[in-house]
């Protein structure tokens, strides 16, 4: 009889675990990270009963202890066409197009996660991938040097392909397979304190951006974080120091709500670890920064609509006051971000009426109770109201541009914004990426608009819509 074959979402949570284990052991302030999150969602859902309920009812419960999200950074074509490949076997794809060449950063990037509900409540894993832009390197003899290197190096084992491979034929790993693949998988994320490039050459390429040397100078892509996921953003924050981590001065995203919204960031500063380059005179000892902590805190995803809002209003801060490193510019951004964002509702029914963000719907036991023994008003409002109807916010699962280029340039150590003249390319990305990115909006619109028919059809009131405000 032949082997049965394991789930991704049981591939994509030996790999998440190992993943982790990794990057607690390469860097142990991750573990202290780790722990200082535990205790504050501990703490947060004992002290609201709603947030646990809501949690527990939308089944996102339990993946709050397992939820991490990481970042690489690719070199080539090649290498992004095969990681979407790889992490095809765990059941993630490439969901949205980040172009960071806006904000100084000469990269841009998609997130590979899981799209179905189901999936993404046994483990949301994501991992922000970029792709180096080498064309935005000015220096053309740098740019070929750099494009030679890259070249010339294999950031995948023979053994990982070869497992992809067959899963691509198959349809599917055993789970001694997926074992061996998690293994194979993981030696492309591991750190690598040698460097492939002399001493002369990372120093070019590091004067270029420090994040071209990051890309260029090492074996492979080393995961450069790996985050947790918590409830309360601004405790962790605030409680970072008592255990010896100095945050970045400013949680990037938007401010500290009632009713959380996007996707809220902080890190502390990257590592500076030794590592030895290469030479013909023998190997050369240096520093290079690259590895770093950070903590999210989640909310709603937005519609559209919401967006737009969102962008304007944080465009409308950053364009007046300066994001810098100084406590005083820090307090003096968060409060004109508070200020900034009373123009966005902070109530779910105000979000939910003006269509501003998603929402999960879902027929109450009132509501099924009420369908069988008498006629229900067919006025959504009115479901709602009393009670048939019920309703929670959908979670963001994926970046936000500005926000992914403001830690990036905090980690690299410098608030130095760098202006490219060539921008947004998502058609080159989507080629070497060997796939189209799926459009993040239209999956919350499909959840949503899914639970909303199931909801009325429980309630016997199929094909019933809702009405928003415009």
């Amino acid at each position: 009889m032949p082997q049965a074959f394991v789930s991704t979402d049981r591939i994509r949570s030996l790999f998440t675990e190992a993943m982790s284990q990794m990057y607690r052991t390469e860097v142990p302030q991750y573990g202290t990270l780790i722990e200082l999150v535990a205790e504050v969602n501990a703490a947060c859902l004992e002290k609201d009963p709603e947030l646990r309920e809501r949690l527990a009812s939308a089944g996102e419960l339990e993946r709050i202890d397992v939820e991490r999200h990481g970042a690489i950074r690719l070199g080539t074509a090649e290498e992004l066409f095969t990681i979407r490949r790889l992490f095809a076997v765990m059941g993630m794809q490439a969901v949205g197009y980040y172009d960071l060449s806006v904000a100084g950063v000469p990269v841009h990037s998609t997130c590979f996660r899981p799209i179905g509900e189901a999936a993404l409540n046994v483990n949301p894993f994501r991992v922000f991938t970029s792709l180096l832009r080498l064309e935005l390197i000015e220096d053309e003899g740098l740019r070929g040097e750099a494009q030679a290197i890259l070249a010339a190096r294999r950031i995948y084992t023979p053994r990982a392909v070869a497992l992809i491979e067959r899963h691509e034929q198959n349809g599917g790993l055993t789970e001694a397979e997926a074992t061996e693949f998690v293994a194979e998988a993981l030696e492309t994320f591991r750190w690598h304190g040698e460097a492939t490039v002399n001493a002369e050459t990372y120093k070019r390429l590091h004067d270029a951006h420090r994040l071209i040397a990051d890309v260029v100078s090492f074996k492979g892509p080393h995961i450069n974080h790996l985050t947790p996921r918590t409830l309360d953003i601004d405790a962790v924050q605030a409680r970072m120091p008592e255990r010896g981590i100095t945050p970045k001065a400013v949680i990037e995203g938007p401010p500290r709500r009632h009713c959380d919204i996007l996707l809220r960031q902080t890190s502390f500063k990257a590592l500076e670890e030794a590592i030895v380059f290469s030479g013909e005179e023998g190997a050369v000892r240096g520093s290079h920064t690259a590895r770093f902590g950070e903590i999210e805190q989640r909310g709603v995803a937005l519609t559209a609509k919401g967006r737009m809002l969102y962008d304007r209003l944080l465009a409308s801060v950053r364009g007046e006051v300066q994001v810098g490193a100084g406590g005083a510019k820090a307090g003096a951004y968060n409060q004109e971000l508070v200020e900034r964002f009373r123009a966005l509702p902070d109530s779910w029914e105000e979000l939910r009426r003006q269509d501003l963000a998603f929402f999960r719907y879902s027929a109450t036991p009132a509501g099924i109770a009420a369908a069988i023994s008498s006629t229900l008003p067919r006025d959504p409002e009115a479901l709602i109201t009393r009670g048939y109807l019920a309703f929670a916010p959908v979670v963001y699962e994926d970046f936000l541009p500005v926000s992914a280029a403001g830690i990036f340039q905090s980690n690299l150590g410098t608030d130095q914004q760098q202006n490219y003249a060539t921008r947004s390319n998502r058609d080159a990305f989507e080629a070497a990426l060997g796939a189209t990115v799926k459009d993040e909006l239209a999956l919350y619109a499909e959840r949503q608009a899914a639970s909303l028919d199931a909801a009325m059809e429980a309630l016997g009131l199929a094909g019933l819509q809702l009405k928003t405000v415009a």
